[in-house]
């Protein structure tokens, strides 16, 4: 049976003064909070404060789809292929860091299990990258909130003991240098400067992309404080070879007196080549190597955050670098560049340690580097593009790659065609001394399965078959389309995705400045 239900009109005199006074108010500035739902309320009509603070509350409601509207420009982390960050966790491993983010690492009194999930990463890392057994050297680390931070504390380390020891000998210490490629990473670059220390380059050529061990070790002397070598250069992937580097450093080190080191930026290797290259020689079984550093957030398979810092022994972490303090009722020692930072990741990173396993750990990253090779070999096939980054266990998980033969294109064409099916794909030139070269990079993560490869591949053609379809002149419309559209934003305001503020960029003491150089991203 259908139910029939009069609709009765109320004439209540309430009702009636309610509505008149209804009527007398601007209809917008009254629905603060409607039951309409947010795009009913005043504050879908209004801009979201953007250099001042609003004067009035929001409800957290309100707020909260606002901003998730805002955020919802952002590319998708799932097809950024630019990035070596972590962008997938299990549930249960979000649900650690969301119970744990309100916890402050640095308080170690009040969280003093959340302290001992800490010593238990840098002791297994440690012992990952084989920290010696002898009981005459003690190893070290800490967390970091990235590599940056590491490779800062390492050099402040390297460079506080090589002036000790310049001090000691009664010898001039104020002009300290450093020997690393010149595909370092930027943070490399912010050490030397900030903490002013000569940059001492080793160039890459056209058909060498990273450091010739020679040619570094040929650049030391007396005021070099350490050499960098790279496990995993952001531009191409491929190891720089530790092992040679360390040998010839001994012998120069032995016939000349010095004592020179090596750190090794492990920012993404350190979790690579252990698992799928343990036989590679390039960690603290070399004698040489004082220091290594290694990203968390990146082949450790936890959001960005996390980095980790380990010395060989606690004699090349000098004691006036160590504060003792005294904080919430504990004793501390801390050698960090901050001080407070949410535990959240470090307890992500023990959970990644202890639910993975080596063999866990292993078997994703044999995932990753089959399925990097299998990109590498499709690409090569189709023989438009020449293949730059090393194959199988000898570099990273990632697949660098250039254009061939010359088009009416380039490779910044192909990443902003790609762009428009929603892959982020970063198109740059390579190191100083050879950035007549451009070339593409993918990078492969946990979450980058064989269909998700041949879905790229699929649009990769797609992109390329376009471009070659268009005349040089049609090209070079796009690209002034393009860059009108990147000068003009909607409503006067800058795009989301406008540049960098150019202060600085012409410094001529940079390798920006000097040769305009763009860093790989990571």
């Amino acid at each position: 049976m259908v139910h029939l239900h009069p609709i009765k009109h109320w004439r209540n005199k309430h009702n009636k003064n309610k509505r008149a006074k209804d009527k007398s108010t601007d209809s917008v500035n009254t629905l603060a909070f409607s039951t309409t739902g947010v795009y009913g309320s005043r504050y879908a009509v209004d801009e979201l404060p953007r250099n001042h603070m609003g004067k009035n509350e929001m409800p957290p409601n309100v707020a909260y789809k606002l901003i998730t509207d805002e955020l919802a420009l952002d590319s998708k982390p799932i097809l950024n292929l630019a990035s070596f960050c972590t962008t997938y966790m299990e549930p249960e491993a979000d649900r650690l860091m969301a119970e744990s983010i309100n916890k402050n690492f640095i308080d170690y009194e009040e969280y003093p299990a959340t302290c001992d999930l800490q010593n238990r990463c840098v002791a297994m890392i440690g012992h990952l990258f084989n920290v010696p057994e002898s009981e005459d050297e003690e190893p070290m680390g800490v967390t970091t909130v990235g590599s940056s931070e590491a490779i800062m504390l390492a050099v402040l380390a390297m460079k506080k003991k090589w002036q000790n020891r310049r001090k000691e000998q009664g010898k001039d210490y104020s002009k300290p240098n450093m020997v690393m490629g010149a595909n370092v990473q930027v943070c490399w670059e912010k050490a030397a400067r900030y903490f002013e220390i000569e940059e001492k380059y080793v160039y890459c050529t056209e058909d060498r992309y990273i450091l010739d061990p020679k040619e570094a070790v040929d650049l030391v002397d007396e005021n070099t404080i350490g050499i960098c070598v790279i496990l995993g250069s952001t531009y191409t992937g491929e190891y720089e070879d530790a092992f040679t580097v360390d040998k010839l450093l001994q012998e120069k080190n032995k016939a000349q007196g010095l004592e020179c080191p090596i750190h090794i930026d492990a920012a993404s290797g350190g979790f690579v080549a252990p698992f799928v290259n343990p036989d590679l020689v390039w960690d603290f079984r070399l004698p040489t190597v004082v220091s290594i550093n290694a990203s968390g957030h990146k082949y450790g398979l936890v959001y960005p955050g996390i980095g980790v810092a380990i010395w060989r022994s606690k004699e090349y972490l000098p004691k006036e670098l160590i504060f003792n303090i005294n904080y919430l009722g504990a004793d501390q020692a801390s050698f960090t560049l901050n001080f407070s930072k949410g535990a959240s990741n470090v307890i992500a990173l023990y959970y990644q340690l202890v639910r993975l396993g080596f063999d866990g750990y292993r078997a994703i990253m044999m995932n990753l580097t089959n399925d990097a090779d299998y990109l590498a070999d499709e690409l090569e096939e189709q023989g438009k593009w020449t293949i730059m980054s090393a194959r199988g266990v000898d570099g990273l998980p990632l697949v660098a790659f250039r254009l061939k033969d010359k088009h009416n294109f380039d490779e910044y064409d192909i990443a902003k065609e790609l762009r428009q099916r929603q892959w982020v794909v970063p198109a740059y030139t390579m190191a100083p001394k050879a950035q007549s070269l451009k070339l593409l990079r993918i990078v492969l993560r946990e979450d980058f399965t064989r269909s998700r490869c041949d879905l790229f591949l699929r649009d990769l053609n797609a992109s390329y078959k376009h471009l070659a379809s268009l005349s040089k002149e049609q090209v070079e419309g796009v690209r002034q389309g393009e860059n009108s559209r990147e000068q003009t934003a909607a409503h006067g305001r800058k795009p989301h995705h406008a540049g960098p503020d150019k202060h600085g960029s012409k410094h001529a003491h940079s390798l920006q400045g000097k040769y305009g150089k763009t860093h790989g991203v990571c």
